[in-house]
């Protein structure tokens, strides 16, 4: 069974001058299997973000619907929505999203705190992760006091620490420099070999390289899919470059 599914999402927005609308999503069908890394890809105004807000219950659907393990989560309330995506999605940013003023161990605590966790089970998982993640010893440090990929593989802890049943990763090397981007997606590929299921929005190719799978989204649909396969990630690095020119000149992938 699909961890999640979407059917036929649309997208409508009016704009706020003059209310005319703009579909940023026209029909976007695909599903993601339990375990898979799916990285989604697209020019500015492709639709992704839109796709990715939809996916990670932060909006809703004009039309359609999204299912994780068979429960559509577009259909619930506000406040339901809010305890969804606690209770089972995490989170990556592009800007961290850290709070300044909680050192790196509250930061990384705060899905425990919200979901009301013992303070020996949050501090034994808190433990776990920092270790997994090499932050071990920035526990009592707050992010200013840290670098950027440090603050990133923060993030990164925080967001899996609730053991989501999905993680979205939104540009999440979009802040760091190569050396810190190719740390982080190595942890987020080992994350994933341990099982966890994870889609992320890049803009990059060698971050999608990192992906069993590769969705490219153009004018608000899925123009076209790559899929890792037995491929090397230096060969699945060149098929994404190919696909991108393909995206970028606007021919069919099929000329290239």
């Amino acid at each position: 069974m699909a961890i999640l599914e979407v059917n036929h999402v649309k997208k409508i927005y009016k704009t706020r001058m003059g209310g005319e609308e703009v579909t940023a999503l026209r029909d976007v069908h695909f599903t993601v299997e339990p375990g898979e890394f799916v990285a989604i890809m697209g020019e500015s105004g492709s639709g992704k973000t839109t796709l990715l807000n939809i996916l990670a219950c932060l909006d809703r659907p004009t039309v359609g619907k999204v299912l994780i393990e068979g429960k559509d989560y577009t259909t619930l309330k506000d406040n339901e929505r809010a305890v969804f995506r606690r209770e089972n999605l995490g989170f990556i940013f592009q800007d961290f999203n850290l709070l300044d003023n909680f050192s790196i161990e509250d930061n990384i605590k705060l899905p425990l705190v919200l979901a009301g966790e013992s303070p020996d089970d949050m501090d034994k998982k808190v433990r776990i992760v920092a270790e997994q993640l090499g932050i071990a010893e920035l526990l009592k440090k707050y992010p200013y006091e840290v670098s950027g990929g440090q603050k990133q593989r923060t993030a990164v802890a925080r967001a899996i620490i609730s053991d989501p049943k999905m993680l979205f990763a939104d540009e999440p090397t979009g802040a760091l420099d190569s050396k810190s981007s190719t740390n982080l997606l190595k942890q987020l590929r080992k994350i994933n070999e341990n099982g966890q299921t994870i889609l992320m929005v890049t803009h990059s190719n060698v971050a999608a390289s990192y992906a069993d799978r590769i969705m490219f989204i153009k004018d608000g649909e899925v123009f076209h899919q790559l899929y890792r396969g037995t491929m090397t990630r230096a060969k699945l690095l060149d098929k994404i470059c190919d696909s991108v020119t393909v995206l970028m000149r606007g021919g069919d992938e099929s000329e290239s």
